[in-house]
């Protein structure tokens, strides 16, 4: 797989800003230029750059973006340009607007909260807040069926502590009941819950672990062959946003190809 790499002294934001400028509106848009320089530019850069393409020119980069670029290429510009929290928080309301949401949708969410940081998470709670004047608990409560809010919520609502801290005996009691609820088919019950919405995730890979070295099967495996419901396709997608996110997220852009 290709790794973007940043260049290791980037132009100034001034600089860029200019660039950007004539490439959106020269005689053609040149969309060449334009996704070289935003995608070789770190969150802290392109914000420099949003704020110095004010300055300079009196308007929005954002607005310039989305005028001159359409289709998949224009939405993904414009969501890159945003503030991280604000534009997951985004996201996250354009998947629940949609109604009865799949788990494609769904997944989003889980995204935003098993495989960021705990700050980033609150970061988006607060986003969320603020551009929809409700709380994203709220509208998961309200918009996703019943099923799945359990999960969503106590996933959403959790602050996990953020340090390499594991408990192997803990991991290796959890295993076992996690493994008792797959094997009753009782993936709702409130322990399994718990364990997965509020232990580090450092925790939980040992956990994982030792539920593969004791039962043979990956976790994720056994939760898909206990049942296909949406709460096991979603538990799948929890487990590997935590376990091994670089799986997932690959699975996600063959879905997208």
């Amino acid at each position: 797989m290709a790794t973007l790499r940043l260049p290791d002294v980037a132009p100034s934001s001034t600089q860029d800003s200019e660039r950007l400028r004539v490439a959106l509106q020269g005689w053609g848009v040149d969309q060449e230029v334009i996704i070289w320089i935003l995608g070789h530019r770190n969150a802290v850069q392109r914000k420099k750059i949003k704020e110095t393409y004010q300055q300079l020119f009196k308007e929005s980069i954002i607005h310039c973006l989305q005028s001159a670029l359409s289709g998949v290429l224009g939405k993904a510009m414009t969501y890159w340009m945003e503030e991280p929290p604000e534009r997951d928080a985004k996201l996250v309301e354009k998947t629940l607007k949609k109604g009865k949401a799949g788990i494609t949708q769904l997944q989003v969410i889980v995204e935003i909260a098993c495989a960021s940081s705990p700050n980033h998470l609150m970061a988006v709670r607060q986003a969320y807040c603020s551009l929809f004047d409700c709380s994203l608990e709220e509208a998961i409560t309200s918009k996703v069926s019943s099923s799945l809010q359990k999960l969503l919520l106590g996933l959403v609502s959790s602050y996990r502590y953020d340090r390499e801290l594991v408990d192997l005996n803990v991991a290796k009691s959890e295993a076992a009941k996690l493994h008792e609820a797959i094997e009753k088919k009782q993936l709702d019950g409130d322990e399994v819950m718990w364990i997965l919405s509020t232990r580090n995730f450092f925790q939980l890979r040992a956990t994982f672990k030792h539920y593969k070295q004791n039962y043979q099967v990956p976790i994720y495996q056994a939760i898909m062959s206990s049942g296909s419901d949406d709460l096991g396709s979603l538990l799948r997608v929890v487990i590997l946003c935590i376990d091994a996110p670089e799986k997932h997220f690959a699975e996600v852009v063959e879905i997208y190809k």
